[in-house]
């Protein structure tokens, strides 16, 4: 028996391993394993355990003043922790600890319109377009002095995670993104989904109007959290958990970036010049090379993708897995441990 066969198989035995070892405890189902290193095992933590960070810190990046937790040792390898809409910072206020707890930095930034974050010019277009917010995180990396870092996010977050491993591969060592591959382009937005597709979007549509914009302006703190329960049905969450976020919507930008960001993907406003060049990259659908786990949950109700559809856009060392036992939108949130987990583990690809 060659060496390359006999390798191939000793790999496929572990993988079954793993597997039958997932099913005997009720572990994350794993999609195409292909760690390079044993895994380390997360601590069990029950969601909602931590309800604080440290004091927030601020530091001029790019166009914002950004607002950001941190916690671990200076000099442990980076995360960046991206949160999505309409979430904030504390969708990570279990996640932070238990990484800090393993030796990394964690970093979890207040995106551009929300918590304590803020532009640094009022002439700055209060643009929300997807490139928009990938080069807010390059400039947040580099006004930190952070090389490389391992990106995980969901939702917005997913996305700008998606695309700064697509376009700085090189400051990006590895990424975890829930939903899997959500980079976008206005033309194929364009294009009409099947009817109940289209439903699932409403909110994209009501954001299209102006009423929808005045009445996301007056009701955000309600909207929001019609979205949380939609999204995240099986999440029990209270009221103390949703007021700790919705706070961060108060920004006086939130409303200007959320609107833009919806009628910007339908092509119904324009973005900045300046990011043209990046969003022609991104419109291809470029192939993510770096080392990823993707990640979804079971009870998921908002707009998402089959995993199937996009794993033909990782090209690099893979996984794919559902996180179960009626977990939504807001993975990280509501799984702590498995996200730690999936972070932990890609990082050792």
């Amino acid at each position: 028996m060659s060496e390359e066969i006999n390798h191939n198989r000793r790999r496929f035995f572990g993988i079954a391993a793993i597997a039958v070892a997932a099913a005997e405890f009720g572990l994350p189902a794993i999609a195409g394993a292909q760690q390079s290193k044993p895994s380390v095992a997360v601590p069990a933590v029950k969601a909602g355990t931590h309800t604080s960070f440290a004091a927030l810190k601020q530091i001029d990046a790019g166009v914002l003043n950004i607002g950001y937790a941190e916690a671990g040792p200076a000099n442990g390898p980076a995360v960046l922790l991206l949160h999505g809409w309409p979430y904030d910072i504390y969708s990570f206020v279990d996640v932070a600890p238990l990484l800090a707890d393993a030796g990394y930095r964690v970093i979890v930034p207040y995106l551009r319109g929300y918590g304590t974050t803020r532009f640094l010019s009022a002439d700055t277009p209060r643009n929300g377009q997807q490139a928009a917010l990938a080069v807010d995180m390059i400039a947040l990396l580099d006004a930190l002095k952070i090389e490389k870092a391992v990106i995980a996010g969901y939702d917005w977050g997913a996305r700008t995670a998606d695309i700064m491993a697509a376009l700085w591969p090189e400051r990006c060592k590895a990424l975890v993104s829930v939903s899997g591959y959500l980079i976008g382009s206005q033309e194929v937005n364009r294009k009409p989904l099947p009817p109940k597709a289209e439903l699932a979007w409403w909110y994209q549509f009501y954001f299209a109007t102006e009423r929808g914009r005045l009445g996301y302006q007056e009701n955000r703190h309600e909207f929001a959290k019609l979205i949380w329960h939609t999204a995240s049905p099986q999440w029990a969450f209270d009221d103390a958990t949703y007021d700790r976020s919705a706070v961060a919507f108060d920004n006086p930008d939130h409303v200007d970036v959320v609107i833009h960001n919806y009628r910007w993907r339908l092509g119904l406003v324009e973005g900045e010049a300046k990011y043209d060049a990046y969003e022609k990259t991104l419109a291809a659908g470029p192939v993510i090379s770096i080392p990823t786990i993707t990640m979804e949950g079971d009870a998921n109700g908002a707009p998402h993708p089959e995993p199937s559809a996009y794993r033909g856009k990782f090209s690099g060392k893979y996984e794919h897995r559902t996180i179960s036992g009626g977990i939504g939108h807001n993975l990280p949130q509501e799984a702590p441990q498995a996200f730690v987990q999936a972070v932990i583990d890609v990082d050792r690809f």
